[in-house]
């Protein structure tokens, strides 16, 4: 690992952290002032972390962190002072630094601190080396990388596309990802959501109107229809159309002409359409409000969007990514987030889906007080009550079983994955443990804790880089975990 730098011209602050640090087996190197670690910058590669006091001769830590950052973006670090005033604080966040230290500090808090920061920089390094141009859409879940999979098997249809899914779990972010990778990519994208416009105008937006059709009609208007030639339509929320414009548009599905509202001629267009919706249309069909025969019209490629709680895993990666995106927007430095805060959000349900986990990142670029994020700062809906991130932990996963699947069916599936626990419909995977340290307990071992921690993390690697095809940082990066720490981990467990 790269060594901490710490930066202070307090020769017993430098011996402090030094014995400290060793201690915790990290590396580390002491510098006296801003200069020296300018110039070590230009002959080294870059520390760890860089530990560094505010005020010192020969250029403040500001200034350095000021410098740092242009060349290296990534560095954590941290700024001392032993003057703990507002212009101090504001200055040292505004400039992009990990986190404010005052002086005097107590010692081992100082050294959480910095292996928060270590484990910072160690995500950063991972994202590093895999990030790209930030893709479309995100997302590692089985469930997400089937949308994929189909997105790519249409890539070359103009076959009518049906998207399921809750609202706000990114239905139209799917449609555009088709259009986007379709024959029809060149053509125009035009979104109309049903549902957000009122009955007596909607006839109008999607198919146009003649000058003097109605009050107010005071010039032709063409539609989405005509607007959309060449292209793609996205009807939004679809099972929300009146009953009497569902007719029109089977007729539009069916030859591809229509007329203006008022008009009598008729008007051709070559659309593809994408419909989507949060209902069940099958139940709509039997109660009478939407046409069976524009059902099964809409209904020739049906793709399911997943809930957020039903990929809980692609939570850290999106989170990180909205955080990012929100910095851009504001023009701000962008936040980090906490394991234990991502274990948090891990748990909670999002009922909005990812459009309510990108509201709340927007939220937490604004609000929290520090530049990274821990539990207490997330909004109240989350629900933390203490620092100690829920247990069981949903960053891997697997753990938590999502509610798309049938009964038992991810209990058995985690079953399997744990040797030597009977598996059973009606077990959890928790209780299967439970049974295996019971077993354990009541013999004469005292190693019970390093066992099945042991057999756990294993088996949590081997899925992992099984899932990467031996990948060691996609590895590390789906875990949540860094890169140092998945080669140390496979090294203690004997999995080379």
């Amino acid at each position: 690992m790269k060594p901490i730098w710490i930066v202070d011209d307090d020769q017993s602050i430098r011996f402090v952290l030094e014995k400290a640090l060793l201690r915790e087996q990290l590396p580390s190197r002491s510098f006296t002032n801003a200069r020296d670690v300018i110039a070590a910058l230009d002959e080294d590669k870059a520390p760890q972390v860089l530990v560094s006091d505010i005020r010192m001769p020969g250029g403040s830590g500001l200034d350095l962190l000021d410098k740092v950052k242009a060349k290296y973006p990534g560095l954590p670090v941290i700024i001392m002072t032993a003057y703990s005033d507002l212009d101090s604080a504001v200055s040292a966040f505004q400039g992009g630094a990990f986190e404010y230290l005052p002086k005097p500090f107590d010692l081992s808090k100082a050294v959480e601190l910095i292996r928060r920061a270590v484990e910072e920089s160690q995500r950063e390094e991972v994202a590093d080396e895999t990030t790209t141009e930030a893709p479309e859409m995100l997302g590692q879940a089985p469930a997400m990388q089937d949308v994929f999979r189909a997105i790519g098997r249409l890539s070359q249809s103009n076959v009518t596309v049906m998207i399921t899914g809750e609202s706000g779990s990114g239905k139209e972010l799917v449609a555009r990802a088709l259009h986007k990778h379709s024959p029809r990519a060149n053509g125009p994208f035009v979104a109309i959501n049903t549902a957000a416009i009122p009955k007596d105008l909607l006839e109008s937006e999607l198919f146009g109107h003649e000058r003097g059709a109605f009050t107010g009609a005071q010039t032709m208007r063409r539609g989405r229809f005509e607007q959309a030639d060449g292209g793609t339509l996205f009807l939004d929320e679809i099972g929300d159309m009146p009953f009497d414009l569902q007719t029109r548009l089977l007729r539009v599905l069916s030859d591809g002409h229509f007329y203006r509202v008022g008009g009598h001629s008729a008007v051709k267009t070559n659309v593809r359409v994408i419909a989507a919706t949060h209902q069940n249309l099958e139940q709509r069909v039997k109660e009478g409000v939407f046409r069976e025969d524009l059902f099964h019209r809409l209904n020739v490629i049906r793709l399911r969007l997943p809930a957020l709680r039903e990929r809980r895993e692609d939570i850290p990666m999106l989170t990180r990514h909205f955080l990012q995106q929100s910095a851009r927007q504001l023009g701000v430095e962008p936040k980090r987030i906490s394991d234990a805060a991502l274990s948090w959000l891990g748990q909670f349900a999002f009922p909005g889906n990812v459009r309510q986990l990108e509201n709340m990142c927007h939220w937490l670029t604004v609000m929290a007080p520090a530049q990274v994020i821990e539990p207490k700062d997330l909004p109240p809906e989350v629900g933390v009550t203490t620092e100690t991130p829920p247990a069981p932990t949903v960053l891997a996963g697997s753990i938590t079983e999502p509610p798309a699947l049938a009964p038992g069916q991810a209990d058995r599936e985690a079953l399997q994955k744990l040797p030597d626990v009977p598996a059973s419909p009606e077990s959890s995977w928790e209780q299967g443990l439970d049974a295996e340290a019971s077993a354990l307990l009541a013999t004469d071992r005292t190693d019970v804790w390093a066992t099945l921690s042991a057999r756990f993390e294993s088996r949590l690697i081997q899925a992992a880089l099984a899932a990467t095809r031996g990948r060691r940082i996609d590895a590390a990066q789906k875990l949540g975990i860094g890169r140092n720490t998945i080669t140390r981990k496979i090294q203690e467990l004997g999995l080379e």
